[in-house]
């Protein structure tokens, strides 16, 4: 999964328009965000295609506003009235309008217009941030009372503590985006979640202040593959530990990559029983690799989980053809509607040695790098 403030900036560019709409004279209008894939100046009409996924068509008039919006701006009022052919396709859209009979066309009173190369700058500059100040770890323990939250992030154990400005969103159960997230509360949190916090550290390190906390349910699996269908990117596997079938889908924003044996006997020497473990204080927070979710890619939590995520997103992505029946995977799912079909978030192979060396290999690397692969971007 990946994080970016780009999405949250967006997002709360929309929730501003929304706002800013509903007057009393506006009552009865409605708000469409996606980003736009083609325009069409002459006809005054634009195609979106809507962050739900779908296709929208769009009509403008002489009399619909036309206006840019500034990189980071949420206020609508210091945005620049542009034409119609200034628009380019990629760029981010809310479209305001009446509530259309068919939710597949709308007539625009106003189209708000982030450009592409606007959301490009504030992803980079987000995924920036997270690199520098953004923590991963598996929850521990929640302290309503102090509001607080305890995460480990490899050998690493951190108190995560919010303020009232602090943001919080949710993780859907089918999907690892961020645009997919919904807000949520410190009450939503429980143990044994995966979460991403951004903020900063106290003195000692042990602490961390929110700005942004992203939360969610995922699944770390260990399995062997029994069936591979490429066309559909759907994989039958074993779960070792439950040792029922399962389902487990790679898409575009699934992250596959492959350790190499020597690799892989070295993580299985650490991780096993006993093994060899950093000095105190090493294994600082790497740097972020591209990210879904774009939460960027190293896990930023130092001891032994922080550097193998940034050893894994270092590695090249390995595509579904490199997979065969038989071998042995760890993956980290979504926790999934049906408990039967999952989809991949993050999926390792060449993992054999590690499955045999420690029976909780899966987690500790698993629950650290989840959050890392490449995922959701803004785009």
């Amino acid at each position: 999964m990946k994080y970016s403030n780009a999405i949250a900036a967006i997002l709360a560019f929309c929730a501003a328009i929304s706002a800013a709409a509903q007057t009393p004279a506006a009552a009865n209008r409605a708000q469409l965000s996606g980003t736009i894939t083609a325009v069409n100046a002459d006809a005054k009409q634009l195609s979106l295609k809507s962050d739900k996924g779908e296709d929208v068509a769009v009509s403008t008039s002489d009399r619909t506003l036309i206006l840019r919006i500034p990189p980071g701006e949420t206020d609508p009022k210091k945005g620049t009235k542009v034409a119609l052919s200034t628009v380019n396709s990629g760029d981010r859209a809310v479209v305001i309008g009446p509530p259309p009979p068919d939710p597949k066309t709308w007539a625009a009173t106003a189209v708000l217009i982030m450009s592409k190369s606007d959301v490009a700058s504030l992803q980079q500059k987000d995924q920036d941030d997270w690199k520098k100040r953004g923590t991963t770890g598996t929850v521990t323990a929640i302290d309503p009372t102090a509001m607080t939250i305890s995460i480990k992030s490899g050998s690493r154990t951190y108190t995560v503590q919010p303020s009232d400005k602090t943001t919080f969103h949710r993780y859907s159960l089918d999907s690892a985006r961020f645009s997919d997230a919904k807000p949520s509360t410190l009450g939503d949190i429980k143990a044994g979640d995966q979460l991403r916090v951004l903020g900063n550290k106290n003195e000692d390190g042990t602490g961390i202040q929110a700005e942004k906390i992203v939360s969610g349910s995922f699944r770390q699996i260990a399995a062997t593959i029994t069936a591979i269908d490429p066309q559909t990117g759907e994989l039958t596997v074993k779960d070792l530990a439950t040792k029922k079938p399962l389902t487990i889908k790679v898409d575009a924003d699934s992250t596959m990559r492959k350790l190499p044996e020597q690799a892989a006997r070295m993580l299985a020497r650490r991780y096993a029983p006993g093994g060899a473990q950093p000095a105190p204080g090493a294994g600082g927070p790497p740097p972020a690799g591209a990210g879904r979710g774009g939460m960027g890619g190293g896990m930023g939590g130092g001891g032994r989980g922080g550097d193998v995520g940034q050893m894994l997103d270092n590695l090249p992505a390995m595509p579904i053809s490199e997979l065969k029946p038989g071998d042995a995977i760890m993956v980290s799912t979504t926790q999934g509607t049906d408990p039967g079909r999952v989809t991949a978030i993050t999926l390792l192979a060449g993992v054999e040695p590690l499955l045999t060396a420690s029976p909780t290999a899966t987690r500790d690397i698993m629950s650290g790098w989840n959050l890392g692969g490449g995922g959701d971007t803004g785009q």
